[in-house]
């Protein structure tokens, strides 16, 4: 991963259209700083993957909402980022998906897995963490496929704080999901 802070540089989601499009290159912006990503690791993808199925198959059987993988989120033109995975309720997507697939606003849950690198720590744990925070995500879950573990923030008096972090034989559960519930070694196999 590399990051492209410039004094006095503030990046858009206008610039990032200008970018070249390289294959396996992702590039987000988060308070006007520039973050570009390549493929993560198979691993990383994997973990995504189970957090996905797991909260598909719970939104699938409850019909309260939707998960996706990658989605864009588009708080603004310098907050331009693309979680690894996020869970919105139906009605907040009927209110957040602009004509182009991509949501406006805050889904209710967001998750990010952690890829290696102290800059990639750094970006999911306190940049996109004040983010989140800041536009209202509801819930946010930091996942680290290497340690087998998640994080949980949950918002309490306008922000995201820690509430609890869950080890392998732990269950995950969630007031926005009613009955939602996983043994969180399910999302490291």
């Amino acid at each position: 991963m590399s990051y492209a802070k410039t004094p006095g540089v503030r990046w858009t989601t206008a610039d990032i259209e200008l970018l070249p499009e390289n294959e396996g290159t992702r590039y987000e912006v988060v308070d006007g700083d520039l973050f570009m990503t390549r493929a993560p690791h198979w691993k990383h993808q994997r973990t995504c993957g189970k957090f996905f199925r797991e909260l598909d198959s719970w939104s699938e059987s409850s019909g309260l909402g939707e998960a996706s993988i990658t989605a864009g989120v588009l708080f603004g033109e310098s907050d331009d980022v693309i979680p690894d995975v996020v869970w919105a309720s139906n009605e907040r997507l009927d209110l957040l998906l602009d004509e182009a697939g991509h949501l406006t606003g805050a889904p209710e849950l967001v998750v990010e897995v952690l890829s290696a690198g102290n800059e990639n720590v750094r970006r999911d744990r306190e940049a996109k963490l004040k983010l989140y925070s800041t536009r209202g995500v509801e819930e946010y879950w930091i996942a680290d496929w290497r340690l087998k573990k998640v994080e949980v923030y949950r918002r309490e008096n306008a922000r995201l704080v820690l509430v609890a972090t869950l080890m392998n034989d732990d269950e995950l559960t969630s007031p926005l999901l009613p009955v939602f519930s996983c043994v969180v070694s399910k999302f490291f196999v």
